[in-house]
């Protein structure tokens, strides 16, 4: 017999690809941090030996989910300014508290509060769009998650950087000192089209050619997003940005709640992809990502969460429900992103706008034990006709059990292994201390009573 490390013995397992089928009954053999076998458990235990043997009688192990759109330090943030348009949002609010409380502590505290939250609710890879993507990489590691950090470039002046030969430069060494660290991958992430100069931009293509890592951007977020592009430039933010060169399959579409047919094809010749953020493009009005089309047109989508500060959670079970009922809503056709297709998004489809699907996504020979197991005992989740349809439109993310990443036990029927949240919550509470002078409500309060005070005179 033939010694593993791990053997997961589980109800059922989903394995995404190369297929997307329930395999009942079946084990995944894990050695040296990699899937080594997905079996039937009676094979299994005939051709194993393993050091640690996991029974799931009633989960479903799946590949880990991968969050492909996400601030993690924003989790400092999260409710501090709600129901507000984009722009007030950001002028108004997160951008002024940025500016005055992100350091390298504070990132550290909102990698780490925002680390735990994805880890909890079956999140294995996570692709960050902050400033000082070096801690959170750093955080990352101590924790064993996967991570794919973005080098920002911005013309906004921040902690990090005050103008964007300050960005690249920060970027260039980021990227030039990285660790090497197998779990850790780099981006370079232009911010958005009205925050980046056309100089910018070109040379943002050369750092992603020249280190051969992907472009991660926010594109066609908002009607307002198109209109001051078209009052700059002449032209819409995408016909710009795609004039400059930049899309390709190493490009991230982030968001694209605004495009037209001739926009969705140009994606699809490019080779380039989608990130879709149904929950954060709803709470700000953003608009609706035309997803049916997008897919229809062949285009590689995955789901992102967008930062705590605009959802507010991280909570891609949830995020991956709502991507497929509002793009049955928008298409007004049911069979619409399909319960399948909408895991496939939140796994393996994320893996390859990242560029790692051959190391993650799914459960397949030679690929990172990236895995996590969904108790479906709950009554909650009784009758279980199809696993598949119940993680799209059932589950909810407490329902995840157990984690593993690189075949690291990081999630132990539903506590961590080593995570201190007490210790967290404490650092949370610190910081939101600080921010509160930022908060809607305080400018609520401020507002009221000024009001006050003049009906008083």
């Amino acid at each position: 017999m033939k010694q593993v490390d791990i053997l997961l013995m589980a109800r059922w397992v989903l394995p995404i690809a190369p297929q997307n089928i329930v395999l009942e009954d079946h084990a995944v053999a894990i050695l040296d941090g990699r899937i080594i076998d997905v079996l039937p458990q009676s094979k299994a235990t005939a051709q194993y030996e393993a050091a640690k043997l996991v029974e799931l009688k009633e989960h479903v192990v799946m590949p880990g989910l991968i969050n492909a759109h996400a601030h993690t330090p924003m989790n400092l943030f999260r409710g501090l300014a709600d129901d507000l348009e984009l722009m007030d949002w950001l002028n108004n609010h997160i951008w002024p508290a940025e500016k005055a409380l992100i350091n390298e502590k504070s990132v550290e505290v909102g990698s780490r509060l925002a680390i735990a939250e994805m880890l909890r609710g079956g999140v294995t890879c996570f692709n960050d769009n902050y400033f000082f993507p070096d801690v959170t990489a750093r955080v990352a590691i101590e924790e064993g998650i996967r991570a794919s950090l973005g080098c920002v470039v911005m013309s906004v002046p921040t902690e990090w950087a005050s103008d964007e030969a300050g960005y690249f430069a920060k970027a260039r060494q980021t990227l030039e000192n990285q660790s090497g660290n197998p779990l850790i991958n780099w981006t370079v992430c232009p911010h958005a089209p009205y925050t980046v100069s056309d100089d910018s931009l070109k040379k943002v293509k050369a750092l992603s050619d020249e280190f051969n890592i992907p472009i991660h951007m926010h594109m066609h977020e908002t009607q307002f997003e198109i209109d001051s592009g078209i009052e700059q430039y002449g032209k819409r933010p995408f016909q710009r940005v795609y004039d400059l060169g930049l899309y390709s399959p190493r490009f991230m579409h982030v968001h694209v709640t605004q495009l037209t047919d001739q926009e969705i094809q140009i994606i699809a010749d490019t080779g380039s992809h989608v990130v879709h953020c149904p929950e954060s493009n709803l709470k700000l009005a953003s608009g609706f990502a035309p997803i049916a089309k997008i897919v229809d047109k062949g285009i590689n989508v995955a789901i992102g969460t967008d930062g705590a500060a605009s959802n507010n959670d991280l909570d891609m079970f949830g995020e991956l429900r709502l991507a497929s009922l509002l793009a049955k809503a928008v298409s007004g056709n049911p069979t619409t992103l399909s319960a399948t297709k909408v895991l496939e998004m939140a796994t393996i489809n994320g893996a390859k706008a990242l560029g790692i699907d051959h190391e993650v996504g799914s459960l397949e020979k030679g690929k990172a034990a990236d895995i996590i197991a969904i108790d479906l005992s709950s009554y909650l989740t009784q009758p279980v006709y199809n696993p598949i349809s119940h993680l799209a439109y059932c589950v909810n993310r407490l329902q995840v059990s157990d984690v593993w990443i690189a075949g690291k036990h990081l999630l132990v029927q539903g506590r961590f292994a080593h995570l201190d949240t007490q210790r967290l919550r404490e650092q949370a509470h610190y910081w939101a201390e600080k921010a509160q002078p930022f908060s809607s409500s305080a400018s609520k309060m401020k507002s009221n009573e000024e009001t006050s005070m003049a009906q008083t005179n």
